[in-house]
């Protein structure tokens, strides 16, 4: 790789970041908006189940966020705005939280939405099956509907305010009770033909093809939206992806989705934008994960050999094209609110001390130089996760660690991993979602059901972790909830059942001929309700 590619990817990143800022307002586009007209979008990997009540998943919310809403969203600034929900209020010992809900709403299907919906959804499919929304609403005892429009979340342990409104932007999104109940949610045929109350109705959804939604003429939004159809066109192949991009099949990509020597060339076309704008809300981290029920990886000293094994600077800067940095923990620097000051990375590249701890923990080098072998599982969700599925088996190599790499696609991986604990090691993504209870603890707390993606499901516990999070997920004060996470990143930094290896931020490949684009800090896994394409 040469110095100047290198250099024109970091001059790429530097220019997104300055352009943007951490929340930077929008400007409307001064143009008058046209009406109809297709918006095709990339989806580069399939889901078993496309409903975002029960999968917090960028791969879900890139469609099914413009078919089914939630309570709340994100403004362009990053402060949650009301959707379902009008308004909202909290005792002062934060045990209670009433909702507004909006009147007027109906499902596609034409039902009422009503609090019976939100009730049945909260204590039902978020608290018992959401991957994420597990852990956030444990404490969640009941909810209240006194009329149709009233909700009243009622806790056994304080729940901040700010805390709930921002996880609700992404584990918040509402299905109609009247198809969900009575049986097993899990199966429900809803789940892949989602039925809500946004802009778009769903259509069709033909596997390993395309997923149709058309424009909803019972939107509440007055007006809204201006296309009159969205089509999700599957295309799993990412060079492919690319050349529809390019030949205009396409007209947005998210999440990463084209390969990085891509985007690194379409930010000189004219046609595209190539931004981390209006995905801000997701900074993301490369992981490992390590099943504690294998012998060597229930020592702690074995999981920080493995953690020291590994050049992180020299995989970001050679397969990343530079793209990120090494983590210093599971809360981004992007974070300011919750980001330890001076952190550093814990585990820095030192191959000597790698080895010195593998033969303190008494596994020596038998024969061939080899001391125990491992299976690792990548969660393809990302071009780089293979690469460093590899660099780690090389890595790991060169220590006596002998890697077997074990190839699913993403759904077999998820459930290899999360459901069966079929594997050893494991690697994929971690996203951050503006407050670490809302989509991080829960990679560390004890307790998630078993199958949940990206949740605790690697044998290990720590009462004092499961202490921490609790308490620092009840604490009102933000000054002290701060202090509590930094005493958290210290713990889990400690004992590492999850390696959170790099921060990076993703980026979005966008037609210029899309208008009123990347408007708000998680904009493609928004609603796309006032995006219009021009001629």
């Amino acid at each position: 790789m040469t110095t100047s590619f290198l250099l024109s990817r970091r001059a790429m990143l530097a220019g997104a970041a300055m352009a943007a800022g951490p929340f930077a307002i929008r400007q409307a586009s001064a143009e008058q908006p046209v009406r109809g007209g297709v918006l095709n979008v990339h989806f580069g990997s399939e889901q078993r189940i496309l409903n975002p009540a029960l999968r917090a998943s960028t791969g879900v919310y890139v469609v099914t966020s413009k078919i089914i809403e939630a309570l709340v969203d994100l403004d362009a600034t990053g402060r949650p705005v009301p959707v379902l929900a009008t308004g909202w209020s909290a005792t002062p010992d934060g045990r209670s939280i009433t909702f507004r809900l909006r009147e007027g709403v109906t499902w596609h299907d034409g039902k009422p939405f009503t609090a019976a919906d939100v009730q049945f959804n909260a204590m039902e499919l978020w608290k018992k099956h959401l991957n994420y929304g597990t852990q956030l609403q444990q404490y969640l005892e009941a909810v209240e509907t006194p009329d149709p429009h009233t909700a009243v979340f009622r806790y056994a342990r304080p729940m901040p305010l700010d805390l709930l409104l921002r996880a609700l932007c992404d584990l918040g999104y509402v299905v109609p009770r009247h198809l969900f109940e009575g049986g097993n949610v899990l199966d429900n045929p809803a789940n892949t033909a989602p039925v809500g109350t946004g802009p778009y109705r769903f259509v069709q959804y033909e596997r390993g093809q395309f997923i149709i939604a058309e424009r909803n003429p019972s939107y509440w939004r007055a007006g809204l939206p201006y296309l009159d159809r969205i089509v999700w066109r599957v295309i799993t192949d990412k060079s492919a992806a690319a050349a529809a991009l390019e030949a205009g099949q396409i007209q947005i990509s998210a999440y990463n989705a084209l390969p990085l020597a891509d985007l690194d060339r379409l930010k000189d076309d004219p046609r595209f934008e190539i931004s981390t704008r209006g995905l801000e809300a997701n900074a993301f981290n490369n992981t490992l994960e390590f099943n504690t029920r294998r012998k060597e990886l229930a020592d702690v000293r074995v999981r920080r050999a493995i953690a020291h094994a590994i050049n992180v600077p020299f995989f970001i800067e050679n397969f990343l094209y530079g793209q990120g940095k090494p983590a210093t923990g599971p809360i981004p620097s992007s974070s300011p609110a919750f980001y330890p000051a001076g952190s550093k990375p814990p585990y820095p590249f030192d191959r000597r001390k790698a080895e010195a701890l593998l033969d303190e923990a008494g596994y020596r080098r038998g024969a061939g130089g080899v001391r125990f072998t491992l299976r690792l599982v990548p969660i393809n969700n990302g071009e780089d996760v293979p690469l460093l599925a590899t660099f780690i088996q090389q890595s790991l190599a060169a220590v006596g660690i002998k890697v077997e790499i074990a190839q699913f696609d993403i759904a077999g991986a998820l459930t290899t991993v999360y459901r069966d604990w079929n594997f050893d090691l494991a690697t994929g993504w971690h996203q951050y979602r503006g407050d670490p209870a809302v989509s991080t603890t829960v990679w560390y707390r004890s307790g998630s059901p078993k199958g949940a993606p990206w949740t605790n499901q690697f044998g290990w516990q720590s009462d004092r972790v499961d202490a921490l999070t609790d308490e620092a997920a009840s604490e009102t004060d933000p000054a002290r909830r701060r202090a509590l996470y930094a005493q958290w990143v210290e713990a889990v930094n400690a004992e590492i059942p999850v390696w959170m290896i790099t921060e990076r931020q993703f980026f979005a490949a966008t037609s210029r001929r899309v208008r009123n684009h990347h408007t708000s800090p998680r904009w493609d896994s928004g609603d796309y309700r006032d995006v219009w394409l021009s001629a």
